[in-house]
């Protein structure tokens, strides 16, 4: 989320035209076309923020900037030459890095949460915990994990750290309540 996506497809000697169709996660399907003969393009229903990132002619890589949930989706780009046709096809897969954190609750018992993470983040305790996350999908593809720490046996220490573990990195912290 937030960073710039780069898609190239194989550009053939003798190319007459060049189509990406995507059908994004939401909203309506779009294209960018590039014709050789004409040397125009086109784009139909494609937001701003996706675009030739060189001249087509030369180089016919896409750039979806400030990557958002809305993006995610299926990127096929077609190319037809003398030589033939050949299409590459993307799946765009949106990672959404969790906002964790950990707090005491109101009877001093630790709680790690992993806010509005895709996909949903693994949390853990050390000492090890028996606890079950509890989890709560967003209307936008993102997941809160929240766990509360529950001992595993009756020794217990004063400082318990939580893990937060995620394709877009990992985050812990530790706590006394």
């Amino acid at each position: 989320v937030g960073d710039s996506s780069v898609l190239s497809c194989a550009l053939k000697a003798n190319t007459n035209l060049v189509t990406w169709k995507i059908s994004p996660k939401a909203g309506g399907p779009c294209t960018l076309g590039y014709r050789a003969d004409t040397n125009m393009t086109n784009r139909t229903n494609c937001s701003d923020s996706i675009n030739w990132k060189f001249r087509p002619d030369l180089d016919p890589t896409i750039e979806i900037r400030q990557v958002g949930m809305a993006q995610e989706g299926n990127y096929t780009c077609e190319v037809a030459s003398t030589e033939g046709y050949c299409h590459t096809r993307y799946h765009l897969t949106v990672l959404a890095p969790p906002r964790p954190s950990l707090y005491c609750d109101e009877q001093g018992i630790p709680v790690c949460e992993a806010a509005a993470g895709k996909p949903p983040a693994q949390i853990s305790w050390d000492p090890e915990s028996n606890s079950t996350a509890e989890e709560e999908v967003h209307d936008n593809g993102t997941v809160t994990v929240l766990s509360r720490f529950t001992a595993c046996s009756t020794t217990v220490t004063n400082v318990t750290t939580c893990t937060v573990s995620h394709p877009a990195g990992n985050w812990s912290q530790s706590i006394a309540c």
